[in-house]
């Protein structure tokens, strides 16, 4: 039955997420859960069906605009649900978007020769502004489906090899006739399922998959003023062909995309290659002016507070923000200044305190005075 979950809780993203963290939300998650990487866990098949599902309506403009209108019943009833997933093979569902994972056997090659590609794979790594600043290099662990070692691909068991299928002759696809007989299509094999071999005594490692779940770490690095969601492409480190295309895995891999999450700062906020921070002062450094330290990521620098500065004041420090990531450019920082007021006061201070609000003039205090109008006028009068 298909879910009744979710579809933006099912693929983790928000309701505002654009095409492209829908797919790569989808992308990590169906690799998450499917079933070659969760042998014999029916839950992980379930929520690969369940994502699936998910994808297929929000990846559509169109569906995707019904769903968000109408829900579930708006997908029942626009019949725009036009797969029940949970009673689909998960092979047959892994093929119908095999683009968004590398292509699996997809592309061109010079002469018209076909490109045997194996599939992207996509791994998390999280990073400091520090690291953003001057580029890190980070090591990262990941799982991809591999040759078998035991039955080298095959899928059969050492000593055996597996047999001539005896429906498509060995061509992997056979034809079949379309509407009314006017013209023919040719479709994988349902039988062998286009490998064009039949196993008989499957390899007990893989099962007789030919794949098997490998862990691999490799260093990875990551260029400065890199920005959270954005990937650094290793060549190569996907997944081999599928074995239905090479059962050796010779061909072309896939690439491993590695997206950057940029860890939140205690004291600064990230806007492009600027930062922002808010700088604390007393009252008095505020109205009679001084020098105060700024923390920035390299060190510190002295900046001038004038006389008067009022809540709010904004002070550049250029060229102490990040890298662009495309020139090296270096953006600002930016420091807003947060007078801080004094929760206790000794008796000399209080004294001193009530000798200048005895000698200030409160309706010549623009600012004050427009508050509390506003304040009056709020309360009517």
């Amino acid at each position: 039955m298909p879910t009744t979950r979710d579809y933006y809780e099912v693929l983790s993203v928000e309701k505002s997420a654009d095409s492209d963290e829908i797919k790569r939300s989808y992308r990590r998650m169906a690799m998450k859960y499917h079933p070659d990487r969760n042998p014999g866990d029916a839950e992980a098949e379930a929520k690969f069906k369940e994502c699936a599902e998910a994808y297929e309506v929000l990846s559509d403009p169109q569906k995707r605009q019904v769903y968000d209108q109408y829900g579930h019943e708006g997908m029942r009833g626009a019949g725009a649900a036009a797969h029940d997933f949970s009673r689909m093979n998960v092979d047959d569902i892994f093929s119908m978007f095999n683009d968004i994972f590398g292509g699996g056997g997809g592309g061109q090659a010079r002469g018209g020769r076909r490109v045997v590609r194996g599939y992207d794979l996509e791994t998390e790594v999280s990073v400091s502004l520090k690291d953003v600043l001057e580029g890190c290099e980070r090591e990262v662990e990941f799982t991809r489906m591999d040759v078998c070692g035991t039955c080298t691909g095959d899928g059969a068991k050492p000593g055996t090899e597996p047999k001539t299928c005896e429906t498509c002759g060995g061509q992997g696809k056979v034809q079949q006739a379309g509407l009314g007989g006017m013209f023919r299509m040719v479709t994988a094999c349902p039988h062998c399922r286009g490998r064009g071999t039949i196993i008989t005594e499957k390899c007990p490692d893989c099962r007789g998959k030919g794949r098997q779940p490998k862990k691999r770490k490799i260093a990875v690095k990551i260029p400065p003023g890199i920005s959270s969601g954005q990937a650094v492409r290793v060549a190569g480190e996907g997944e081999p062909p599928p074995p239905e295309a090479s059962p050796s895995g010779e061909g072309q891999r896939g690439d491993l995309h590695v997206v950057v999450n940029v860890e939140e700062h205690d004291l600064y906020v990230r806007e492009n290659d600027h930062l922002m921070m808010e700088m604390p002062i007393s009252f008095t450094q505020a109205a009679l002016g001084a020098e105060v330290e700024v923390p920035t990521l390299e060190g510190s620098q002295q900046i001038k507070i004038p006389k008067g500065t009022q809540f709010g004041k904004m002070f550049r420090l250029e060229g102490h923000g990040l890298p662009n990531l495309r020139s090296g450019r270096r953006g600002d920082l930016i420091a807003v200044t947060r007078i801080e007021i004094p929760k206790k006061l000794s008796g000399q201070q209080e004294k001193l305190l009530r000798e200048f609000a005895d000698s200030a003039d409160q309706r010549v205090l623009p600012e004050s005075h427009g508050f509390w109008t506003k304040i009056k006028d709020l309360l009517g009068g």
